[in-house]
């Protein structure tokens, strides 16, 4: 039977509410949040039910008419205080990301920095997203090109990675005018109403930002209304393909535009110039940053054979020394840890060899499993095509950049890619070549900068977050012209 984390060590309290036009609902319905390193119930969590995610959509529509009318100055000072604010209550959000997902302190430091940046950079961007006035062919006739925001938009983020994740769906939209339904996993609601508080203690005003959560087996229904409602103009997802393609379509539908950020197959390609320390290193922490629960996370290293047995043992004892703990890497729950085994299962029986690890570990709590590298890995085995999101790993040998590039490029993915040589000339070539949305020279593929445009190819998804880019996501043009 599950016991319940002393309350007293628990900064949200027995029950997280939902945050809808600026007051805290606690619903009939409940669930318990889980923290998958103790199995220990943290606390509940309010579930919204279809009339909840009403309700909050009707107060996002009536907040945008003022909102949207606000200045930029006054837009780029609350999230500036939302930067502020962040940085007061770290360890506040340490607490409540460990607990939620079993975030290590490493990977929040990481997450916390992005977000804290990401608040900053937008506020600097905001007034340079504009409109244009430009000469058009009529005689006397003149014409403006405006930029306005869309209204309310529903962001959809997901568990790992929760507060650059879930800030970045809600920053760029509130930025450039919109109201937001944030609609954060079941798994974290946690620091999704947390989130929402920060903005709201920023100065945000009611209903501009309205939390949906939910018990999981509600988020077809929930999810399906939201997008239906007619005041929603355009959703961004951040998650798996498999969901985003089943949220697009409903929205194609309704002909509503979408952001899409999904899953990721990255590769790492290590040339046989480059150097094998910083590439070990680069393939390591790429490979099993959160326990490889990043969509950005290395999924295939592709290596010279040239160096590829002197690789080999360097990543194999890079490996050990900073991922080696006795009781393997936590995930958010054991479902992933199943998935992760049953690939490795189904690989090693179809003639993939053990590099690293030992794929029959039983971890002391079934969210553990310890990092495992694979050799061998060729079509026909489930590794080689899907998503792990886990800490498992398959190392390619090859014999010139022809075949990296092809071994790079064949999966349905694209949204991160890594390569390793001292030839800077090369590197621009292979990274040309790679069908994917950012490609990092002699760095690892997890790499998200608040002021570079980030977003996939093919089943990666479409549109962009961060930058200027991804502001622009968040207004549609208008021409208006007249006599002068």
């Amino acid at each position: 039977m599950m016991g319940s984390i002393n309350q007293s060590s628990n900064p949200l309290g027995p029950v997280i509410p939902l945050l809808l036009d600026g007051k805290e609902i606690n619903t009939e319905v409940t669930y318990d949040v889980v923290s998958p390193t103790t199995g220990q119930t943290i606390y509940k969590s309010s579930s919204a039910s279809v009339e909840d995610a009403k309700r909050a959509v009707e107060s996002a529509q009536n907040a945008f008419e003022s909102w949207s009318q606000t200045k930029p100055s006054d837009r780029r000072d609350i999230i500036l205080r939302v930067a502020d604010i962040l940085l007061r209550d770290k360890e506040i959000l340490r607490t409540i990301a460990r607990q939620e997902t079993g975030e290590v302190d490493s990977m929040f430091d990481f997450e916390h920095n992005l977000a804290v940046q990401a608040c900053k950079a937008v506020a600097g961007l905001i007034s340079a997203v504009r409109g244009s006035v430009p000469t058009v062919s009529d005689e006397g006739r003149s014409a403006m090109i405006l930029r306005e925001p869309f209204g309310v938009v529903l962001s959809i983020a997901p568990w790992n990675a929760p507060f650059i994740l879930g800030i970045r769906s809600c920053l760029g939209p509130l930025a450039m005018g919109n109201t937001v339904i944030f609609k954060g996993s079941e798994l974290s609601p946690g620091v999704y109403f947390k989130i929402a508080s920060i903005f709201r203690e920023a100065g945000l005003p009611n209903g501009c930002l309205n939390t949906i959560l939910h018990r999981q087996q509600d988020a077809a229904e929930v999810t399906s209304a939201l997008i239906a409602l007619p005041a929603v103009r355009k959703i961004n997802f951040t998650g798996s393909a498999l969901v985003g393609g089943i949220i697009a379509s409903q929205a194609a539908k309704l002909l509503k535009p979408t952001l899409m950020e999904l899953g990721g197959k990255a590769p790492t390609i290590v040339c046989e110039d480059a150097n094998l320390q910083e590439a070990a290193l680069g393939a390591t922490l790429g490979s099993f940053l959160n326990s490889g629960q990043v969509c950005m996370c290395t999924e295939r290293v592709i290596v010279h054979a040239a160096v590829a047995d002197q690789f080999k043992e360097i990543f194999k004892q890079t490996i050990d020394q900073i991922f080696g703990t006795p009781d393997g890497l936590t995930l958010v729950n054991a479902l992933p840890v199943t998935k992760n085994k049953k690939l490795l299962s189904d690989a090693i029986s179809k003639g993939a060899k053990v590099v690293h690890g030992d794929p029959n570990h039983t971890a002391a709590i079934n969210t553990a499993m310890r990092p495992v590298v694979l050799e061998g890995i060729k079509e026909g085995m489930d590794m080689y095509y899907t998503e792990s999101f886990g800490p498992t790993v398959s190392l390619f040998t090859v014999e010139n950049d022809e075949e990296a590039i092809q071994i790079a490029n064949d999966t349905e993915y694209g949204l991160a890619a890594s390569v390793y040589t001292e030839d800077l000339r090369r590197a621009f070539r292979i990274a040309k070549r790679i069908q994917s949305g950012a490609v990092h020279i002699n760095a690892m593929s997890v790499h998200d900068e608040s002021s570079l445009p980030h977003g996939g190819f093919k089943s990666s998804g479409y549109g962009r977050f961060n930058g200027i880019e991804g502001l622009e996501e968040w207004v549609q043009t208008k021409t208006v012209t007249w006599k002068d």
